[in-house]
């Protein structure tokens, strides 16, 4: 199954990804629609035709219209917001979400959502350092990585459909992995990388650094530029795979510590030339 132009979609949630998710698919010429907290959020989607229509009420007849619901809240909220409203959807709605973690969602939901209503996982790895549905933008899709994660309550109907909307939506590359896989990827590529730029932005506090940075610094520190309340649940949802990934790091970092403390350098040279090597395959092609 695909996603087709006579397809209902519902956009849970407009802020940064809802926004972009809305942009793409109402440019492509998909009916959309969205339920957000805001009514400023609503009125910038509409002015700026991203939606057909939009509301901050729980709307029954929306919610009942929709073929397609996707889900743009912070997991606890996502939860709670399915649980409440769940008896709302259509027979045969399809669910998807953009959240950051998946293990303990996705059987959650899946255990108590109604069984003629599907829920397929999926984790946009794409984003800024900013929020809200005001700085959303299509363009963050091109060139960024979607990720599937299906269980084995699945049907293959609803994978492709997942897959299909990350085709639509221009993202470079789509994979599927189960829920424990992605959270241990998104552990070490996402999270730890996050938590590597809030410790070095908290490690320093000399007044007027950034009037000597060069550029590595900025690379970086992008993300440091961090949304405290997404990030800290996300970080304890996850919180025994990420603390996995943080103490293999501080082996390495430790490692690379030794080196220099202990003028090691063919050691230390060893370990750059590895981490060249590995940094090669992260370039994204044009």
């Amino acid at each position: 199954m695909k996603l087709n132009k006579d397809m209902n979609i519902l956009i849970v949630g407009l802020g940064l990804l809802g926004g972009s998710y809305a942009q793409s698919l109402k440019r492509q010429g998909y009916k959309v629609k969205a339920i957000t907290r805001s009514r400023s959020s609503v009125d910038f989607a509409l002015q700026k035709g991203w939606i057909d229509d939009g509301t901050t009420e729980v709307d029954p007849q929306m919610i009942g219209e929709a073929d397609f619901v996707i889900i743009a809240l912070y997991p606890n909220v996502f939860i709670s917001w399915i649980k409440e409203n769940q008896h709302l959807f259509k027979s045969g709605a399809v669910i998807t979400d953009v959240t950051g973690v998946k293990e303990c969602i996705v059987y959650e939901i899946q255990g108590f959502l109604r069984q003629d209503v599907e829920f397929i996982a999926a984790h946009p790895m794409a984003g800024r350092e900013v929020c809200g549905v005001q700085n959303s933008d299509e363009a963050i899709f091109r060139g960024a990585n979607y990720i599937v994660v299906p269980s084995e309550d699945n049907s293959e109907d609803a994978i492709e459909l997942c897959e299909d909307l990350g085709w639509k939506l221009g993202f470079a590359d789509v994979s599927k992995l189960s829920p424990a896989r992605h959270d241990e990827m998104i552990a070490f590529l996402s999270q730890l990388t996050h938590c590597i730029a809030v410790s070095l932005m908290c490690a320093n506090d000399t007044p007027g650094l950034e009037r000597y940075t060069g550029d590595s610094f900025r690379d970086l520190t992008r993300i440091a530029r961090i949304n405290d309340e997404m990030w800290s649940e996300l970080f304890l949802l996850n919180r025994e795979t990420l603390l996995q990934e943080m103490d293999r790091f501080r082996t390495e970092f430790d490692r690379l510590y030794e080196c220099i403390r202990d003028n090691k350098r063919d050691e230390m040279r060893d370990m750059m030339r590895l981490s060249t090597e590995r940094r090669a395959y992260f370039d994204k092609k044009k």
